[in-house]
């Protein structure tokens, strides 16, 4: 069982989180996305409180991909500083995640 993790990214919309999403599946980054189509973002940026409507994507992928992944998205990613955070799965039914294992790509290849 390979050891997994939890991708949440947060961005400006739903259809931008499944564009995304789209990508990052079908390149073999995550095995599958899950979208939330609105959450409510409250942050400081340039020193202004900021309060927008985004959309947060979670992503499950093996952990030893979290750099290259990260990378990936931050290629594809319209903000300038995204977030991009990995949570580490520390349980869960042992053929789910062998199957998040069998559908990402392998850890040598970029």
């Amino acid at each position: 069982m390979a050891d997994c993790v939890e991708l949440v990214v947060t961005g400006p919309d739903a259809e931008w989180a499944a564009d995304l999403a789209r990508v990052l599946v079908e390149e073999r980054w995550a095995a599958c996305a899950h979208i939330l189509p609105e959450i409510r973002s409250v942050y400081r940026w340039e020193g202004r409180i900021e309060d927008a409507p985004e959309a947060r994507l979670s992503l499950h992928t093996r952990a030893d991909l979290v750099d290259s992944v990260g990378r990936r998205i931050a290629e594809l990613h319209e903000y300038d500083v995204p977030c991009i955070m990995a949570l580490p799965i520390t349980g869960g039914l042992p053929a789910y995640l062998d199957w998040i294992a069998e559908e990402t790509r392998p850890a040598t290849t970029s």
